[in-house]
């Protein structure tokens, strides 16, 4: 592991994983909180777009990393990395190089299924609490929801889609607009994106993205695309918090859905948001998010 000092806030450095090196950033290192370990979505979207959750670092220190294959991280071009058994490796490499004995997980999109997968096959100790933003979880009800999403898009837009899923043409200029269309309104509702979303994108590990999931959020073609943890979240044994928007990708129906499986689990729907609700309602993000921390806090 090498560690060096950005600022006064941060630490940076490397850690070795299967594959490569992957980079992690602590905000508010001294900070005594529980600690809270955020886990990305994609797969292959790095960690830029969640980092306003480092204004949190002024009670506990926030902790990120950018999955192999994107980011900051070693982008290795082997598709034997890219599988649901490495990641969850390599968080809980990560996590034990940082030795965080105690934490609270959020996952983002991807990122809920990684934290689940490493929850339900590592059964780890120390993990006070789990928040779920936008959660994903199953594929084919994710598909459902993309669906009825662009159902109620314009009829060229729709035509677009159709017409490069029929075709396998995903690089054709109208699908592409077909994306931006419905990321603006699905993914990021903001009048303009932060440039915290747009260096996500730019720094985007398309190979992992593409092998895993597929050339857009809602044209799965991955290895993902029968992924289903729907049966297995009732064995989830630590307090969770979902959390989605009212036009998020991951719908507030599903949300629901997943809610009813995990006992004891919460939900939170933010009005008017999607998929990045915690960039679009950020203070109200923030203050469920923390009051749920603090209250699983309490208990212990």
């Amino acid at each position: 592991m090498k560690m060096h000092k950005s600022s006064v806030d941060f630490v940076e450095g490397y850690i070795s994983v299967t594959g490569g090196k992957v980079w992690y950033r602590i905000a508010g290192k001294e900070q005594k909180g529980i600690p809270l370990f955020v886990v990305h979505g994609g797969p292959g979207a790095p960690h830029d777009y969640l980092e306003t959750l480092g204004k949190w670092a002024d009670k506990r220190p926030v902790i990120f990393y950018d999955q192999l294959g994107c980011g900051n991280s070693d982008t290795p071009s082997d598709t034997s990395l890219w599988t649901v058994d490495r990641f969850v490796e390599e968080l809980e490499i990560v996590r034990n190089t940082l030795n965080l004995k105690q934490v609270h997980l959020l996952g983002q999109s991807w990122g809920t299924m990684l934290a689940v997968e490493y929850l339900l096959r590592k059964k780890p100790e120390g993990v006070v609490s789990l928040t779920m933003s936008a959660p994903y979880l199953n594929t084919s009800m994710w598909q459902k929801d993309q669906a009825k999403w662009i159902s109620q898009l314009p009829e060229d837009i729709r035509m677009a889609i159709t017409t490069a899923e029929r075709e396998g043409n995903f690089d054709s200029p109208d699908y592409q607009h077909a994306m931006n269309v419905f990321y603006q309104k699905h993914v990021c509702r903001l009048d303009s994106w932060p440039d915290c979303v747009n260096r996500t994108f730019e720094k985007m590990g398309l190979e992992v993205y593409r092998y895993m999931w597929g050339p857009s959020e809602f044209t799965m073609t991955g290895i993902l695309k029968n992924a289903d943890l729907t049966d297995q979240l009732k064995k989830i044994n630590v307090p969770v918090l979902l959390t989605c928007g009212e036009f998020d990708e991951s719908t507030p129906e599903s949300a629901r859905y997943f809610q009813s499986k995990i006992p004891n689990a919460s939900l939170h729907v933010f009005k008017g948001a999607s998929h990045m609700h915690h960039l679009e309602k950020e203070d109200e993000f923030r203050e469920v998010v923390t009051a749920f921390l603090e209250k699983t806090e309490n208990k212990n």
